[in-house]
């Protein structure tokens, strides 16, 4: 059994799926809620985003995941 820890909320999750119940976003493994809760986040930053390009998105993304994992939410 392989035991993987979600690096935002500290919750362990026994048999991970890639893509499916764990995903990695900016070298961090992020559980299934706190993943939606994540894009949440960054869907309202985007929608006022003008223009938009893959290197803010890259750059807001990794900024986001860096707070989640240092305030242990997102």
């Amino acid at each position: 059994m392989i035991t993987t820890t979600c690096d935002i909320c500290k919750k362990k999750m026994d048999d991970p799926i890639n893509e499916r119940t764990f995903f990695r976003y900016a070298e961090t493994s992020i559980c299934e809620p706190c993943k939606d809760n994540l894009e949440q986040n960054i869907r309202t930053q985007i929608r006022g985003k003008d223009p938009f390009t893959m290197e803010w998105y890259e750059k807001t993304l990794k900024d986001s995941c860096t707070k989640a994992c240092q305030k242990g939410k997102v």
